[in-house]
């Protein structure tokens, strides 16, 4: 085994040396879950045996983690500790990797889409939350990799043996003699796979007696899959000793995920043990359970027309129902971790953006927010000035108060239109407010 592990660090330096000697960048998708580690750990190796033949290592590599913001929360705890023992470690060792974290954009994050704008739960009929919490993130750090090198390599842990589909997808992109394949959808971007031959036992045995270069504890991570494994999962039953116990191959991935008719991994993690993850998997399972429902759904679409079925977004009170039972789960997670958070204050304040952009004013988020934590939510700078200005503004309109509430709407759209970054658009909001309001 220590030879075959060899071999495919012999592959990597040859690649990173000889096959290829352009500088473009590698860049790392990094998840912090088995093949991930596993492929990071075997590069590394190879950078070091470059670095012990010729002193320097020449080419950057970027480990590039993308944080969905909806990831299980037990998953990014572990991840965070890992990245940060990684920078440490390529510091102190004179690595050339770096770490770069990814976020979607506001206006394209999970609660933004689904409680703001009334998205339906995802579903493989449509599935609008992977472009938005995934590829665009990750993508617009490639873009800048390419704009300023030409090409860049990207590099995936993709095994041919996860699955048949797995295994015919990379050899449709494969090109015959070569190690690299072309990125389906990136331009002058190229795929490698350094461990696409191994297999699932291949992977735990390599993480479990490998030792980590950056210092982390591989045992914690198989802790993770071993508890979060469920009973139809195959997996090796003695990956190095007979004290290894079945360690599972679950898949991790958004705690919000209703495309799955199962999230089996929080289930199984929940019943080893980790009780404070029961009210995520319990809103997600409503999420499930509601989205057909056609009561809670517009007839019509968000750009007016009519919607198939008569099944458009969700209606307003539906989704100040979702925040409020997001936001109560955030609270009866924080009772365990009180670090943890559900939803952002920027993702609560771009909510309430939407909101009066789409004239719900029914429904306010601070309130929603003050109902489950007994305390205000700080929506905007709320200072004496802004006070007085509000008090002068309800006097000049008194013999029409309902002067006062469209003036106050109308300001409303034009402060909080930058949040989004779409700022054009605000002449045609307010017009068609004051046309409603005659």
């Amino acid at each position: 085994m220590a030879s075959f592990i060899q071999n495919i660090i012999d592959e990597i330096i040859d690649q990173y040396l000889f096959a290829d000697e352009t500088k473009r960048p590698w860049i790392i998708g990094f998840s912090g879950g088995k093949d991930s580690t596993v492929m990071l750990q075997l590069v590394w190796e190879a950078l070091r045996q470059i670095k012990d033949l010729h002193g320097v290592v020449g080419r950057d590599i970027y480990v590039v983690c993308n944080d969905t913001m909806v990831e299980n929360p037990v998953i990014t705890e572990y991840v965070h500790r890992v990245l940060v023992k990684i920078e440490q470690a390529a510091v102190e060792q004179d690595i050339p990797v770096r770490v770069i974290k990814t976020i979607p954009r506001l206006e394209d994050s999970f609660w933004v889409n689904l409680i703001g704008k009334g998205y339906p739960a995802p579903n493989n009929a449509f599935r609008w939350c992977t472009e938005r919490l995934k590829i665009k993130p990750t993508q617009r750090f490639i873009v800048e990799q390419v704009d300023e090198f030409g090409e860049a390599v990207i590099l995936i842990g993709t095994r041919s043996a996860e699955s048949a589909s797995r295994a015919k997808s990379m050899k449709k992109h494969a090109i015959k003699g070569k190690r690299l394949t072309k990125h389906p959808t990136q331009p002058n971007t190229f795929m490698y796979a350094p461990i696409r031959h191994l297999m699932l036992e291949e992977v735990w045995y390599i993480i479990n007696t490998m030792p980590s270069p950056w210092g982390a504890d591989n045992s914690e991570l198989f802790q993770i899959y071993l508890d979060a494994s469920a009973d139809d999962y195959e997996c090796p039953t003695v990956v190095t000793d007979k004290e290894h116990k079945s360690c599972g191959q679950s898949r991790f991935g958004c705690w919000t995920c209703t495309v799955v008719k199962q999230d089996k991994s929080m289930s199984a993690l929940i019943e080893n043990g980790l009780t404070w993850l029961q009210p995520l998997l319990k809103l997600r399972n409503e999420l499930a359970e509601e989205r057909n429902i056609i009561e809670n759904r517009m007839p019509r679409r968000r750009n007016g027309t009519d919607a198939i079925n008569g099944m458009g977004p969700y209606f307003p009170w539906y989704r100040a129902s979702v925040l409020q039972r997001l936001l109560q789960a955030q609270k009866e997670v924080q009772k365990e971790k009180p670090h943890i958070e559900l939803i952002t204050n920027q993702e609560l304040i771009a909510i309430q953006t939407i909101w009066y952009r789409d004239f719900v004013f029914d429904q306010k988020v601070s309130e929603i927010y003050h109902n489950a934590y007994k305390t205000d939510l700080d929506m905007k700078n709320q200072n004496d000035k802004k006070e007085k200005e509000l008090e002068l503004l309800k006097k000049t309109c008194e013999k029409n108060p309902q002067d006062y509430e469209l003036i106050q709407e109308l300001l409303t759209l034009q402060k909080n239109k930058s949040l989004l970054n779409r700022k054009r658009g605000l002449k045609d909001d307010i017009e068609t407010r004051i046309e409603a309001f005659i």
